[in-house]
């Protein structure tokens, strides 16, 4: 066990010692360093993160449970906050996949940030996300996890508006804060409810006690849960707090690829995982999660098919995929909704390392309407697009083709509403394929644009003026804003080798988990949902397990078809679709008008209320009544004293005669 402790401590250190270093010799570094100190740092953490699952597996697996405790921060009136490490199968499989692809994109951003006057900033930055998320998946108990899920929420600020010179990427960071400092709220207003039931901060220890602590749907428990639920909401960007993750894609693109593929938006997903047997205890907190995750998968793919930003596109499929995953380990497939979390790692980084890739041959800019006919231009980018796409319609045999089926699978198999789910679920399925491909279509085929012509011939495209593709602003490639060169894939190895290996991964990752051939995967984890009443109890028929990867199959290649009918072979419909169901093609593109919503019953409102205690309660209230009063008594107080200070005797004896005077007058009625 020590083995173990050691190297997961190890996990946590590489990235930390990497932050620490480039940001304290960012002047000392030459080029390209903070790059490639950053990148090992994090290759130094998955080394140790392999170190980890050896030396687990080593054990019995009974001991698969290993705290590693480094002091005690509070052991007093019953709170017993430790600094400590869990370290199980569910962590090990989240620190490898998070250090995995965690260096892959750094070694991606290598080249792709290089001409970015804020490289080592942002590769500080870069380490510093990854050991907060990596803090947060180890973590052995609720004050660990909400360590880690505050610095999440601050390196996600700090990395969205990395171009801080850009009023969208300032804006965009800001509101991913606020939505994240929400779901901080109701993580540790979660936790309470269920420290105080159980007495205990240590996630072993509350688990042990929560059969006792509870009775199924306590309240205080349910209560505790649904806290937990908005703090999941908010990280994995789950429906209603969902909408910073599309304005997050102001980040650069491998923070995007971060923050999509790896790290933030999957920790909602493990929480819930890791919460297991307190969502078996208050199942009515758990339908809430089923329900919300499934509702997310489709309005976000109903929006990604109209979204004509190449990142935005990628970025609902993101918020779409999780919900897969939230809806799967909501309803007890643990297995499933973690199997397709790290195949969606392995396709999704793909997708925005090859969007970064076209968006850097259009010179920084991301409209759809404006890309056409890359294929020939860039054919690496095109193979490893269509890889990720593939796999991202769940297509055989590539991964996502296995792990999304297995969750829908799963849940069907529960029967009540839970079927409603799942059919639901697979027409997100098809709507998947249908705007990915639309994607790929539209910015691969077709006749080439300017950009890709100029690339056929051997130049990449720099523009003159380099803009902002959110709003045309004219910008400077000076500090904080965009560097002025781009790269690409075919031009630039780091980057080349980064998205070779994803798409290797997105083909082979799900053999890991065939139904009746491999279950490498459930046997790995099955000790740390040993206690799950559901993991023995959920075990769909091997009709319902083919049944659902045949219907899902088929219905990927039949979105292909449907994009390829519609934006290959007859482009002229889409428009006239467009004409044809003008309200709800307007609806989805206001994104079902939650942006306007929250607007309107939150963000004005409280902005009205902020200037009114500005204005009202703090010039007039504190300022005037407490700070101007109190002054004002002490200032009238000292005009009286300094005019009573004469300097005449005569003065100053009649003063002290009047004051003997009262002094006598008033003990001679005290004393009748």
């Amino acid at each position: 066990m020590t083995a173990v402790k050691t190297t997961a401590w190890m996990v946590l250190l590489f990235p930390l010692a990497g932050t620490l270093v480039i940001a304290l010799l960012r002047r000392f570094l030459p080029g390209r360093a903070p790059g490639w100190i950053g990148t090992l740092a994090i290759a130094g953490a998955f080394a140790s993160a392999v170190a980890t699952f050896v030396n687990l597996r080593a054990l019995g697996e009974e001991e698969r449970q290993v705290r590693a405790v480094a002091w005690d921060y509070a052991r007093t009136v019953g709170v017993d906050a430790q600094i400590s490490l869990l370290v199980d199968p569910l962590s090990v499989l989240m620190i490898l996949v998070v250090t995995g692809v965690s260096m892959l994109i750094h070694l991606y951003s290598v080249s792709y940030m290089a001409s970015d006057r804020g490289y080592t900033r942002f590769f500080a930055f870069l380490n510093f996300f990854v050991f907060s998320m990596l803090l947060l998946v180890l973590g052995g108990n609720f004050m660990m996890i909400i360590v880690g899920w505050a610095f999440v929420g601050a390196a996600s600020y700090l990395l969205i508006s990395f171009w801080y010179r850009r009023s969208t990427a300032t804006a965009a960071g800001i509101k991913a804060f606020v939505i994240n400092v929400v779901g901080d709220m109701g993580l540790v207003i979660g936790t309470y409810f269920i420290f105080r039931g159980t007495g205990s901060l240590d996630f072993l220890t509350t688990f042990e006690r929560a059969g006792d602590a509870f009775s199924v749907n306590q309240g205080e428990l349910v209560a505790g849960c649904i806290g937990i639920l908005v703090g999941a909401f908010a990280k994995s960007a789950q429906i209603p707090l969902h909408t910073w993750l599309p304005d997050a894609m102001e980040g650069p693109t491998p923070v995007s690829a971060l923050i999509h593929a790896a790290t933030m938006v999957t920790a909602g997903v493990y929480l819930i995982a890791r919460m297991h047997p307190l969502f078996e205890q208050a199942p009515a907190a758990a339908n809430v999660g089923a329900i919300v995750g499934c509702t997310t998968l489709l309005i976000a793919a109903t929006i990604g098919l109209v979204v004509t930003d190449l990142k935005r596109v990628i970025a609902y499929s993101t918020m779409s995929q999780i919900g897969y995953m939230i809806m799967g380990v909501s309803a007890g497939a643990y297995v499933a909704g973690l199997f397709h979390l790290m195949t969606h790692a392995f396709f999704k980084a793909l997708l925005f390392m090859a969007a970064g890739s076209v968006i850097g041959a259009m010179a920084g800019a991301q409209n759809l309407d404006r890309m056409g006919g890359f294929r020939r231009a860039m054919p690496f980018t095109f193979g490893c697009f269509v890889i990720g796409g593939l796999a991202l319609s769940a297509v055989p045999p590539f991964s996502g083709f296995f792990s999304k089926d297995e969750i829908l699978t799963y849940v069907g198999s529960r029967g009540d509403f839970y079927a409603v789910l799942a059919i639901l679920g697979y027409l997100g399925s098809l709507l998947t394929a249908v705007y990915t491909f639309r994607m790929i279509f539209r910015a691969f085929l077709g006749d080439p644009v300017p950009e890709a012509r100029e690339l056929e011939e051997g130049h990449l495209h720099h523009a003159e003026v380099h803009t902002n593709p959110a709003n045309g602003e004219v910008e400077d490639t000076d500090v904080g804003f965009p560097g002025p060169d781009h790269h690409i894939a075919e031009r630039e190895a780091t980057m080349k080798v980064a998205m070779g290996v994803l798409a290797v991964l997105a083909i082979v990752g799900g053999f890991l988990q065939i139904p009746g051939v491999t279950h490498a995967l459930e046997s790995f984890l099955e000790p740390t949902f040993a206690d799950s009443r559901l993991f023995e109890e959920i075990e769909p028929s091997g009709t319902l397990e083919y049944g659902g990867l045949v219907l899902g199959g088929a219905l990927g290649l039949l979105g292909i078809a449907i994009a390829y009918l519609l934006w290959v072979r007859q482009p002229a419909r889409p428009a006239a679709l467009r004409g044809r169901f003008a309200g709800l093609h307007g609806l989805f593109v206001r994104k079902w008008f939650f942006d306007e919503i929250i607007n309107t019953l939150i963000v004005r409102p409280f902005a009205w209320f902020g200037r009114f205690a500005q204005a009202v309660f703090e010039r007039v209230v504190v300022n005037g009544l407490f700070v101007g009063g109190t002054s004002g008594m002490v200032r009238a107080g000292s005009s009286a004293v300094r005019a009573a200070q004469s300097g005449f005797l005569r003065y100053y004896a009649a003063l002290l005669l009047l004051g003997l005077a009262g002094m006598g007058l008033y003990f001679l009625l005290a004393a009748s």
